[in-house]
């Protein structure tokens, strides 16, 4: 019954290895028939679990041995391996694992009779899953092993009353979950019960009920199933059924050899009946048989138990050095922790106070160097505009300085030409035309490389000025570029060679043109493009 109770929690673990799980599998199913065979091979698995480091399996393997022992009624074997899985659970920190090894600790301890520390250790069993279910990670359900463990324990004690305490509590929270005591074991705790309240025929109807579960279920229980319906049948005085089912569970605790802890009390009710019936001979040969047996099991003279009944208990005495070098240990710890704790909080608050100030002498630089490249970047700016305006205006003058050479010229070449028609006698007239075109040639070519030259100085004035006016003719544009280097009407006659009213007519139709207001000044208009 403890061992699916532990299968629930074992078998949830991925990586356990099949091997080690179907061994412990048949030492489970062979250890009624041949239980030196059953120990060999849990012994194999244990061994191998430990080798791989699978604990939990280790545990399940210890946990089986123990079972086998128990069964066998060496409690001293059982009781070494309770405290090896003990030092095994404390090692993985499983409280799972933990209820269920001092839950089988209190059992054990209650078939000697040893009532209070059978049931310290079921309290704590009970105490540690009553803490799981309130944090959440078990449910509630599972309290009914432990309520079970109460039951079984104060029934062997004879005290029915505080056993259907605990037998009610095992029904309340009853649900059908992996692992879970069978309906068919609670159902024989109370037909116990009714059978001490004076219930007998109503009891004996449930055994008669839950024996086929164990027949096929659980058949070396039929030890304990058989003895007290044997004693339900002698308080009704029917001692032959009596005898007969008290035979029926020595049979069985041969056959699966189990509970042979228990055949003692059987041999002594086969022996209180043979001496009702007068039959001294059976009746000393049970009671013989039954001192035997209980002084291999119980007696304190007993080899095997003799360990176990001077309680060496040296898993407590280990485990109370352990934890007082522990506790010594975690004090020196603390005080280490604390000693570098506060030198931790010293350098920490040292190392904030450091980075502050380099954050705030980093932050302050990188303002002062961001402000400087932006004064740089905004001289340097301000320069190249400067520079540009007056390489602009350099430029301009020297376009100015040049428009004003060709009207020199021009008017300079005007006067040659009139003097060469005043003269035109003593010049051959073949030479008087050619010279003729090459000035009117010169004169239209001037203009020419001054316009190639002033769009390239002031390429984006002539692009806006086309692309905003589109409509301006040569002459326009003209006007529009001496304009722009400052001539006066008077130099634009000149160099355009058109009188000054020609030159006020054709400022007048470029407003027009240009749809400026009378209000507006045609020259910074101009001047501002």
């Amino acid at each position: 019954m403890c061992c699916l109770w532990f299968s629930k929690i074992a078998y949830t673990q991925d990586s356990i290895d099949r091997s080690l799980l179907d061994a412990v599998d048949i030492a489970k199913v062979i250890r009624h028939q041949d239980p030196d065979s059953s120990v060999i091979l849990l012994q194999e698995a244990y061994d191998k679990s430990m080798s791989v480091g699978d604990t939990l399996q280790a545990i399940n393997a210890l946990l089986e041995m123990t079972d086998v022992y128990g069964h066998q009624a060496n409690y001293a074997k059982s009781y070494d391996y309770f405290w090896d899985v003990l030092f095994l659970s404390d090692d993985i920190k499983n409280d799972s694992l933990r209820a269920i090894i001092y839950y089988r600790l209190g059992r054990m301890y209650s078939f000697y009779k040893r009532r209070e520390d059978a049931f310290k250790y079921l309290q704590t069993s009970l105490d540690i899953n009553k803490n799981l279910v309130r944090t959440g990670k078990l449910d509630k359900a599972y309290l009914v092993q432990n309520y079970y463990a109460f039951c079984n324990t104060y029934r062997e004690l004879d005290e029915p009353n505080t056993a259907k305490i605990y037998l009610d509590s095992c029904f309340a929270y009853y649900k059908d979950i992996p692992g879970q005591v069978d309906r068919a074991s609670l159902r024989f705790e109370k037909a116990f019960i009714l059978d001490q309240e004076g219930k007998t025929e109503e009891a004996l109807r449930i055994m008669k009920e839950v024996e086929p579960w164990f027949l096929e279920n659980l058949p070396s229980y039929l030890v304990l199933v058989y003895t007290y319906w044997g004693d339900m049948f002698r308080n009704i005085s029917n001692f032959k059924e009596s005898r007969a089912y008290y035979n029926k569970a020595l049979k069985i605790s041969k056959t699966y050899n189990s509970h042979i802890d228990f055949t003692p009390l059987v041999y002594e009710r086969l022996a209180d009946l043979y001496l009702k019936a007068g039959d001294y001979q059976n009746a000393f040969e049970n009671q013989k048989a039954a001192k035997d047996l209980d002084a291999q099991f119980f007696d304190s003279r007993s080899e095997s138990n003799r360990p176990l009944l001077e309680i060496k208990d040296e898993f407590r005495q280990e485990k109370e050095r352990r934890e007082k070098l522990i506790q010594q240990q975690r004090l020196e710890q603390l005080e280490q922790e604390d000693k570098i704790s506060l030198l931790q909080r010293i350098i920490l608050l040292g190392s904030l106070i450091f980075l502050i100030i380099i954050g705030l002498i980093y932050v302050k630089h990188l303002r002062s160097k961001h402000k400087a490249e932006k004064q740089l970047i905004r001289r340097n700016k301000e320069l190249e505009i400067q520079k540009a305006e007056e390489l602009l205006e350099l430029k301009n003058k020297e376009l100015a300085t040049s428009a004003l050479q060709l009207v020199e010229k021009d008017e300079f070449l005007q006067m040659l030409k009139s003097k060469l028609k005043e003269n035109g006698d003593s010049v051959k007239a073949s030479e008087l035309n050619q010279v003729l075109k090459s000035i009117s040639v010169s004169n239209n070519n001037n203009w020419e490389e001054f316009k190639l030259r002033f769009t390239a100085v002031n390429e984006k004035f002539y692009k806006e000025l086309i692309q905003r006016y589109p409509k301006l003719t040569q002459s326009d544009q003209k006007i529009c570029a001496l304009i722009k280097l400052n001539f006066s009407s008077k130099d634009m006659a000149r160099l355009l060679g058109i009188s000054v009213e020609s030159v006020h007519t054709t400022r007048y139709r470029l407003r027009k043109k240009m749809g400026l207001d009378r209000s507006v000044n045609l020259e910074e208009f101009i001047s501002g493009m």
